[in-house]
Formats: structure tokens, sequence, C-alpha cells
């Protein structure tokens, strides 16, 4: 049995939690680990006989932020939404609510630990891309109940709804105002309506 087996599931969550907490209010290499043992409210011997180092904890955290995505954040997004394109634009709503109810603190906690650590170790490098990668997964199952009018490459699309919501906040956080979010989701939403929309009959051959 494994050290993390070993200790009682809701003391390793406890610490796992209030890590999250602080890795996003604090940023991952300002936030030591006295700081998290103390906020968990565990013994220094606990915590270590969880996590052996600061690192192992931090893909513990990512690991959660994985498990708990369609909870945490896309269910109640979508929650009575069930228009696929308006599941995305909801998905944002949700960003954009984020940024309000926190004054602008408010980031992607995945998109700070990427920007973060330079040079990941591997599993860490691992774990955020499948993150990010599983947020677009949500996205692109949206597109795919979409009749566009022509084709397109929706992995493309998801791609560029992740990156504009993740400049959205960063946009927001850094202006201190929702405006620069709002007009990064208007200008996803007009292209999104113009991959929908029917071409315009052509006038050629008109008189």
């Amino acid at each position: 049995m494994s050290n993390t087996q070993s200790m009682p599931t809701t003391t390793k969550a406890r610490i796992v939690s209030e890590a999250r907490r602080l890795f996003a209010e604090q940023g991952y290499a300002t936030t030591g680990l006295t700081a998290i043992r103390a906020a968990a409210g565990v013994h220094a011997g606990s915590l270590y006989h969880a996590f052996p180092s600061k690192q192992a904890l931090l893909i513990a955290v990512l690991e959660d932020y994985l498990a708990q995505m369609d909870d945490r954040l896309v269910g109640p997004a979508w929650a009575g939404v069930d228009d696929p394109i308006e599941r995305i634009f909801a998905l944002l709503a949700r960003y954009r609510q984020f940024l309000i109810d926190t004054g602008f603190m408010f980031g992607c906690p995945i998109g700070f630990i990427a920007l973060e650590i330079h040079q990941p170790d591997d599993d860490v490098r691992a774990l955020i891309w499948e993150n990010f990668n599983n947020w677009m997964k949500r996205v692109r199952d949206c597109l795919d109940q979409v009749e566009f009018a022509s084709p397109t490459d929706l992995d493309n699309v998801a791609t560029l709804v992740l990156t504009t919501m993740e400049g959205a906040v960063m946009l927001a956080r850094t202006a201190r105002s929702i405006a620069p979010f709002d007009q990064s989701v208007t200008a996803l939403r007009d292209y999104i309506s113009r991959l929908s929309a029917e071409p315009a009959p052509s006038n050629s051959g008109q008189s």
C-alpha cells in the first residue's frame, strides 16, 4: 500500500483542497508547504507522509482539477442550457462571473501554473496539457452537434475558444475591467456565427 493510500481520504482531500486554493491565490512558486500544512490543519509528518515533495502535491492538485472539472465547472455552467453553441458561451460566462465575483483577481488556475512553471517535469507538463485538452474536448463535443455551413476544422475552433478564454481572463485581470473579456467573447461569437451562417447567394451570371 502506498503512503497516500494509507492516509484517511478526508485528510488527503483537505491537503489537496488547500494546496489548490493557495496555488491559485498566491502562485505555485511562492506557496510553501508550511503554509499548506497550516491551512489544512495537519502536522508536517502527515503532509510529508502523503506528499513527499511539493511536486507530488502539485500533481495531486492537477489530477484533482482533471477529475472534478465536470462537477465544479462544466455541470454548473451547462445547467438548463441545451443549445450546443450556447453551452460554449455559458462556459465562458462562468469565467466572466468568476472575474466579477473576485474583483478581477480570478485567473484560470491551469493557465497560471502553465505560465509559472517554465520547465515543468514531464509528468506535470502532461497533466497541464491533459487539463487543457479535457476542457477543449467539452467544447468540441458541443461543436460536433452543430451543422456548419461549410467544412470546418472543429479542433481548431475548440482551440480558439480556449485561447480566447485564457487571453480574455488575462486582459480583464490586468485592466480590472470586464470590458476586454466581453469584447473578446463578442468577437468569438461573431466568428462562430459566421461559420454557422449560410453563404450569401452568388450574383454571378446576373445582368
